[in-house]
């Protein structure tokens, strides 16, 4: 008989994270079949754990022409940014901006999260729940 025990526990967002970096850089050093393929397992993993519940909903989700060209010189993900941003790491943000975040989560405001390529290129992740979006913008288009 099984107990919640012995059943396997689920990954933390965090550990697909590293998993999908780890596999990102096998890829580069090595682009070989088996590397893409691990790959893009691990890119389908984390897609199935943006449609898992978060903190919140994403609604619909939308990236500037900014943002995807910051993204793709930077050898990244948008899931890498979204998952962060669902699961209420907020990147660079000040105390006072994670406070007023955790303000709005209880009361249905926007949300806000900024964070890093690898590139050193800032991105805005916004949620606006009135609308149900999601934005993943460049720095300099917000």
């Amino acid at each position: 008989m099984s107990t919640i025990e012995n059943e396997p526990r689920r990954p933390k967002y965090q550990e697909l994270l590293a998993a999908y970096e780890r596999a990102r850089e096998c890829y580069e050093r090595d682009p070989s079949q088996r590397s893409l393929a691990v790959l893009e397992t691990s890119l389908a993993i984390l897609v199935r754990e943006l449609q898992r519940p978060g903190k919140f909903d994403l609604g619909q989700m939308v990236m500037t022409p900014g943002a995807d060209l910051a993204m793709r010189t930077a050898r990244q993900v948008p899931l890498e940014f979204l998952l962060r941003h669902k699961y209420g790491d907020r990147g660079e943000l000040p105390p006072e901006d994670v406070r007023e975040n955790e303000w709005s989560l209880q009361n249905g405001a926007r949300l806000f999260s900024a964070y890093r390529t690898r590139t050193d290129e800032k991105l805005w992740v916004i949620t606006e729940w009135d609308r149900s979006v999601t934005t993943l913008l460049l720095s300099e288009e917000y």
